[in-house]
């Protein structure tokens, strides 16, 4: 009997014990699960507080170009808007203008003729300036055949030779705009694409177009804010879905949009950044399919926005673009921010693209419409 009641009391004490263990396990497993979700809960806090911050950011940069446009005085007449423009240019290219034209002019004084070492030297003034090394040799050697050509002993004349080089290099021929049309803006985060797309819409309807924004950059937190603050300074219609959907809807909805009101433009902001090239164009080719269905009728042009302080870097960004892309043109911003504007002659050069505006500053006339002839005067 005795030996039968222990084996009963270590049987309950058995069955108490794994009890005990399984109640361990299950505050365990509680203790685990509420750190997880405290865990995620402030990952989303963080992100969510990121988001805010960008969007923040977003809304203070488009705000201050937009109060620096409303603290302008009364819009001049044509000439002198003309001669203003002009010195916006002249002035947003002083850092080029000082880093190329200074050192030429350097050269020139210090060479009492023009032999092989004036040449050298010329190079590496063109390769500083961002010009690259295949585009500079172009020049050189191109520079060299017209002065022997002509007979010049003077360095000031080659410097007007090199001049008319330059000129004739970066003159692409435009095509004329067809209504209606569709403007694909392209290019990696942060060279100022949506802005960029906010002054093209503010220039196009102050000529009297009519048009429409789609906001298809669905992947970074406030792109579609921000384009949205410029929707309504332009007081033009924008199409917009909740962060992360489908680009291609979006476009879908914009084509529809700026056809039901017969819109001269639709401006398309595109992301700047997916997983791998692959899925880049597998997103363009999308967007393209959707435009090419839905707005036979309309011109379709890829832009791509290229920041000009990148230098080199942006000339690889418009080789890799232009492997997915069917690119119509280039946008160079920042280059008011930058001493290397030769950057601007080596893609036009090496990859045969037209650029056709310019950024040299914040306001919205500081977007230009490119001029061969008027930005190689204002870098010399």
């Amino acid at each position: 009997m005795g030996f039968f009641n222990f084996g009963k009391k270590r049987e309950e004490k058995h069955r108490e014990e794994e009890r005990r263990r399984e109640e361990e396990a299950r505050r365990a497993e509680e203790k685990r699960r509420q750190e997880e979700e405290q865990r995620q809960q402030a990952e989303k806090d963080m992100q969510r507080r990121e988001e805010e911050r960008r969007r923040e950011e977003a809304r203070a940069a488009a705000s201050k170009i937009l109060k620096h446009e409303e603290e302008k005085p009364d819009l001049p007449q044509p000439e002198e808007k003309k001669a203003g423009l002009f010195s916006k240019l002249w002035q947003g290219l002083s850092k080029t203008r000082g880093n190329l034209a200074g050192r030429v002019d350097e050269l020139i004084e210090s060479s009492e003729k023009i032999d092989e070492d004036f040449y050298e030297d010329l190079v590496d003034i063109l390769i500083m300036s961002d010009m690259g090394v295949r585009t500079s040799d172009k020049v050189i050697h191109e520079l060299k055949r017209r002065v022997e050509e002509k007979k010049i002993v003077d360095a000031r004349q080659a410097r007007e030779i090199l001049k008319t080089i330059l000129k004739e290099m970066i003159s692409k021929p435009r095509q004329p705009l067809k209504w209606p049309m569709v403007m694909l803006i392209v290019g990696v985060n942060g060279v100022g694409k949506t802005t960029t797309i906010g002054k093209l819409a503010m220039r196009f309807k102050d000529a009297r177009h009519s048009v429409v924004l789609a906001a298809a950059d669905t992947f970074r937190a406030a792109a579609a804010d921000q384009l949205e603050i410029w929707a309504n300074r332009a007081h033009v219609p924008i199409v917009r879905h909740a962060e992360g959907a489908d680009p291609a809807a979006v476009v879908f909805d914009g084509v529809q949009k700026a056809k039901a009101a017969e819109a001269d433009l639709l401006l398309v902001d595109t992301a700047g950044r997916l997983h791998n090239k692959k899925n880049l164009m597998e997103e363009l080719r999308k967007i393209s399919r959707v435009i090419t269905r839905e707005y036979q009728e309309a011109d379709v042009r890829t832009l791509l926005v290229i920041d000009a302080t990148t230098g080199q870097n942006g000339l690889q960004q418009a080789r890799e673009f232009s492997e997915v892309a069917d690119v119509s043109g280039i946008i160079l911003t920042k280059l008011d921010g930058t001493a290397k504007g030769g950057i601007a002659v080596a893609i036009m050069d090496e990859l045969k693209l037209p650029v056709l505006y310019i950024g040299v500053g914040e306001g919205i006339e500081d977007l230009q419409a490119f001029d061969a002839n008027a930005f190689v005067d204002a870098i010399f």
